[in-house]
């Protein structure tokens, strides 16, 4: 298991990182600062699982000792990183009250999840192109 859990080193600390940012206390006067605009919270969202399905991807080949991956593998990394995306907003939504869970972040994870993983796709099939 230590062994497995080597590669994903990073996807672990950005999935954590992740809950926690999502999880924290936000004062109203930092969201509304001069430095945030409309949408700025849904293009982070997008930007948080984009990076995850990334490290994650990344960790896998690293493991497989590949330079491909697999659909199924492309797949799985898809539904879990959507379903934990859902999990944070249904935290938001019970535990964490000072937050609010809403559809439109879950879209947002969503649509990071997707770019993620059609960007893995698509890279990895032009190196693997070209090397044939």
């Amino acid at each position: 298991m230590k062994v497995r859990l080597k590669y994903h080193r990073l996807t672990i600390l950005w999935a954590l990182f992740i809950f926690l940012m999502c999880s924290v206390k936000i004062n109203d006067n930092v969201t509304h600062g001069p430095m945030f605009f409309p949408g700025f919270d849904k293009l982070v969202h997008s930007g948080f699982f984009f990076v995850l399905v990334v490290f994650w991807c990344n960790g896998i080949l690293r493991q497989q000792n590949t330079r491909s991956i697999s659909y199924k593998s492309a797949a799985i990394v898809t539904g879990f990183s959507i379903l934990f995306g859902a999990l944070i907003e249904v935290l938001q939504l019970t535990i964490f009250t000072w937050r609010s869970g809403e559809w439109p972040d879950l879209f947002a994870d969503t649509i990071g999840v997707c770019m993620g993983i059609f960007s893995i796709l698509i890279t990895d099939r032009a190196i693997n192109y070209e090397s044939n």
